[in-house]
């Protein structure tokens, strides 16, 4: 595999945490994500399974999530829940799926730790059927003259600790450059970090 995960305990143990105590903004977004998602459906990092709550039963789910002991606190919490949702060991960048699988495919907080962006979105183009929709909830680098220098500064620090998280990335516009037709977008921020939700087609 060309690409290799490394995985994170102390901050798989901080997120399954952390996720409980997110503001009203951030679940209205993980819903605006994952509620509307219908039939073959990808989500990618999973986490702890945060996003499960919002899926219509309906949907025919398979997840993804390289981390360890992520997966692990997400397949716990699902079986305290109840719930029986698939979680397969990969990474974005090599998804282990059929070419035009699925209809949808999301993501929420997942792009700022992937470590080749450009090819996990070939990925999700590549299994996605025509017409299908690339759901997603991420932040993204400011784009203030002040802050942006400053999230650049202080990303390699804050990938050691955040879990690889790159608080600097440009993800709208490697969205838009892997061939993607974005027809709904939503900018927010929580405090100095904007956030984009949105929705992008498959042509």
């Amino acid at each position: 595999m060309e690409t290799e995960f490394t995985g994170h305990r102390g901050f798989a143990w901080f997120w399954s945490h952390a996720v409980k105590y997110e503001g009203q903004r951030e679940r209205e977004k993980r819903q605006e994500v994952a509620a509307p998602v219908r039939g073959r459906a990808l989500e990618l990092g999973v986490g702890v399974g945060t996003n499960w709550q919002y899926l219509d039963p309906g949907v025919d789910y398979v997840g993804i999530e390289p981390d360890p002991y992520m997966r692990q606190r997400a397949l716990e919490n699902a079986k305290e829940d109840g719930r029986g949702f698939e979680v397969i060991d990969a990474v974005a960048e090599e998804l282990p799926f059929n070419d035009a699988e699925f209809d949808t495919v999301f993501t929420t907080l997942t792009f700022c730790s992937v470590q080749q962006p450009q090819k996990a979105l070939a990925e999700v183009m590549r299994v996605l059927k025509s017409g299908g929709e690339f759901r997603f909830f991420e932040h993204v680098l400011p784009d203030n003259r002040v802050l942006a220098p400053l999230f650049e500064t202080i990303t390699p620090a804050w990938k050691r600790i955040g879990g690889g998280c790159h608080p600097n990335r440009r993800t709208l516009h490697r969205i838009n450059r892997a061939g993607f037709h974005v027809i709904g977008l939503d900018r927010d921020r929580v405090g100095p970090i904007p956030f984009v939700t949105g929705v992008a087609r498959k042509p």
